[in-house]
């Protein structure tokens, strides 16, 4: 009986029992939105700068799955799956033909080489996992992105 007057007397300890509850009923749904893909961001490749061009591989999907790749030299559209923690994604194939902003000699024969072989990284990937700005694709490799600060 004295802790239910000390209860229903005290305001403060009122609202700090009702904060608790909220806070353990809330937690868990702030956590989960945390690892939500991120939709609507460009994702930066986590690689080593290639060569004197200052342009990075990046991936950008929008909530539909429609997906732009911009890879080393060239970009292509894709679509992208995503189930929980599953992820699968479709490319179309590299275009022939160059980007217009960029000329011939910023794409080396690396660099194309390099535009095939994350191409095919991608399209083997199948999980995904998302801590904060990072997103973590994996499959036979793992490919590391950071979503864009601007």
């Amino acid at each position: 009986m004295k802790t239910y007057r000390l209860f229903h007397g005290s305001p403060a300890l009122w609202r700090a029992v009702c904060c608790a509850v909220a806070l353990t009923v809330l937690l868990p749904f702030c956590a989960h939105a945390a690892d939500e893909f991120p939709f609507e961001r460009e994702l930066i490749l986590d690689a080593k700068r290639m060569g004197p061009s200052k342009r990075f591989p990046m991936l950008t999907v929008e909530q539909n799955g429609n997906a732009v790749i911009d890879l080393w030299c060239k970009t292509v559209p894709g679509r992208i799956e995503i189930t929980g923690g599953a992820i699968k994604i479709e490319a179309a194939p590299l275009p022939e033909e160059l980007p217009s902003m960029i000329g011939p000699g910023q794409c080396t024969p690396e660099r194309m080489q390099a535009d095939q072989d994350l191409l095919t990284a991608l399209t083997q990937v199948t999980e995904w996992q998302g801590k904060g700005d990072t997103v973590v694709l994996s499959g036979p490799a793992a490919l590391r992105f950071h979503a864009s600060s601007h």
